[in-house]
């Protein structure tokens, strides 16, 4: 029997991915973050991006968006409190793509730094929305 992990991804909305994994990779506040079973304890904040779950068996590897949030990982069990997470078929190309054009044009027309601050958030989670969807195309 292979080692794994359990896996829970969670969004405010509904629980998104509840199983067992061979690994897990994760885009962390300082980087890309690649969890195996047995891992260190860690808490730390993740970004926007694409979270990657390899399941047990050789399973198709899954792929869920996540607008960031928070992680925890214990030795047996790793936890990701998303703020929205999105199974990758989910994904629409055409609102990730309008969300990027938006937040461009309110980086443009920003009158304070929290609207600055907010425009360059939206940018980030539509670029990462889209980076997704193009590794979820380039799977097929």
């Amino acid at each position: 029997m292979a080692h794994t992990i359990h896996v829970d991804v969670v969004s405010a909305e509904e629980a998104i991915y509840s199983g067992e994994a061979e690994f897990v990779v994760l885009p962390g506040e300082e980087g890309e973050l690649g969890i195996f079973p047995k891992h260190t304890p860690l808490i730390t904040r993740i970004r926007p991006g694409t979270v990657r779950i390899k399941p047990e068996n050789g399973g198709e590897e899954e792929l869920i968006f996540v607008a960031g949030g928070i992680l925890e990982v214990q030795p047996n069990l790793v936890t990701v409190l998303a703020d929205t997470a999105i199974r990758g078929h989910d994904l629409d190309e055409a609102k990730a793509l309008d969300a990027q054009r938006r937040a461009k044009e309110n980086l443009q027309d920003r009158t304070g730094k929290l609207e600055y601050a907010k425009a360059v958030a939206e940018l980030a989670e539509a670029a990462a929305q889209i980076a997704a969807i193009r590794r979820l195309r380039q799977r097929k």
